[in-house]
């Protein structure tokens, strides 16, 4: 987080933003989404609103909100489903059945993944890759095989009871972290609801069991609209200028989960929870990633689960051109170190949190991975920015991929044991669960859903 500082990006005003805070983020986010900026004068509106508090924030926001589309901006990026399928390129795939023998083996595999690769990214959370790399060659470290040793940071960054407690020699379960969180809320939500559940049902469980200081940017002014009591997709719009950044990305595991093999209904479910709190790319992070972890149960191609998530967005989206841009360097042949200074410097105009940046990170995290577990998470990881998020998505679809049964014996050793079966969430009932018996949860969801 330090290293954000250094790049002049306030932390508080992320994780707990102030009026003003939200006029600026929202500017960039409408400069993003192609508005014309030149028609007003933004330091002006940025003054007045950390002046004036909220109503000058409510009356700016309203006079953003009118701006135009630049004429020159080319892109499409529609936020309701039926737009985004019939923007999206035409692919065909087969739905396949996955033998039971099969299915708990491979969600155990994803969801231990996912536990070890958020585990692995944790501790460097938003540490750029340079700080992280610097830090590696004072240790000697010319790679990463198992969890960040405790020397890697000083004896403050180590009084972060987060970060103490995901070190190597600390760990003795999952500790509580969103990524993980939002599995097991989701869980909740298909139990209770079925899989005709609507964003509105997700809104509901948010509030019954999500306590709002453990919930940030997007989610945290969703939260906040739906207390006021504004309905989706509206929560999703009002005053949140994080409308667009990873937070739906990393709720997107369950939906993969319970529809293994079927990527396109992974996705619809996706769009659903994803609306309640974000829009366009937003919402395409977050059924990119379920299409392609639902995919991740029959295939072990990962261009081809990447190109299967990218067949359920539209054809003109920041999102795709992003991957699309991954999938060419890779094609190329550029090597590893190369490609990913090549992608955090293309992609250096968004937050260290948006979607697209780190979507594009866990694209190349897949594709020079090679499908092995170990190679995959620490490259994600070691590629900075959200480092939590992204571990965390690539260890779920590798580990879905190969299933737990075929995981390398040492992958199982250097990551998954010392997780001791346990992990901890704000969730409640999921305080201190078992990994292995919310897996047979989902099991029971997965063989029943489609």
């Amino acid at each position: 987080m330090s290293s954000l500082r250094a790049l002049g990006i306030d932390i508080e005003s992320i994780i707990n933003p102030d009026w003003g805070d939200l006029i600026q983020f929202e500017l960039q986010q409408l400069k993003e989404e192609g508005k014309d900026l030149t028609l007003i004068d933004g330091s002006k509106l940025i003054r007045k609103a950390k002046l004036g508090g909220k109503n000058a924030v409510e009356e700016a926001w309203s006079l953003l909100q009118k701006l135009p589309t630049r004429k020159d901006y080319p892109y499409y990026e529609p936020s309701e489903l039926d737009e985004i399928r019939r923007t999206r390129p035409r692919s065909k795939y087969e739905i396949q059945k996955i033998p039971k023998n099969e299915l708990k083996d491979k969600i155990l595999g994803g969801f231990f993944g996912r536990c070890a690769g958020n585990m692995l990214g944790k501790p460097v959370e938003l540490m750029d890759r340079n700080e992280i790399l610097a830090r590696m060659r004072k240790l000697n470290l010319s790679k990463l095989e198992n969890y960040f040793p405790k020397e890697f940071f000083s004896d403050d960054e180590l009084k972060i009871a987060e970060r103490y407690k995901t070190v190597r020699e600390n760990i003795k379960c999952v500790a509580r972290d969103d990524d993980i969180d939002y599995v097991l809320l989701n869980l909740k939500v298909v139990e209770k609801y079925g899989k005709s559940f609507s964003s509105a049902d997700i809104g509901k469980e948010w509030l019954a069991n999500l306590p709002y200081d453990k919930v940030y940017t997007a989610e945290r002014m969703a939260y906040r609209n739906l207390v006021n009591g504004l309905k989706p997709p509206q929560t999703a719009m009002y005053l949140n200028p994080f409308r667009e950044w990873i937070g739906a990305q990393i709720r997107a595991d369950l939906w993969g989960y319970i529809c293994p093999g079927n990527p396109e209904l992974a996705a619809e479910l996706a769009y659903r929870d994803a609306r309640l709190s974000h829009v366009k790319n937003g919402v395409y992070g977050e059924m990119f990633v379920a299409a392609m972890i639902a995919q991740s149960f029959i295939e072990e191609n990962t261009l081809r689960i990447i190109e299967v998530g990218l067949s359920q967005i539209p054809v003109k989206c920041r999102l795709r051109e992003a991957i699309s841009y991954v999938i060419d360097l890779w094609k190329k042949g550029i090597e590893w170190e190369k490609a990913i200074e090549d992608i955090l410097d293309k992609f250096s105009n968004y937050n260290p949190i948006h979607t697209i940046n780190n979507a594009a990170i866990v694209a190349a995290a897949l594709l020079w991975g090679e499908g092995d577990f170990g190679a995959t998470i620490t490259k994600a990881v070691l590629s900075g920015l959200d480092t939590d998020c992204n571990g965390a998505t690539v260890g779920s679809i590798i580990g879905v991929m190969q299933g737990y049964s075929r995981m390398k014996e040492k992958d199982k050793r250097v990551w998954f044991d010392p997780l001791d079966d346990l992990l901890e969430s704000a969730i409640p009932e999921f305080h201190k669960a078992s990994i292995t018996n919310v897996v047979e949860r989902i099991v029971n969801l997965a063989e029943n859903i489609v």
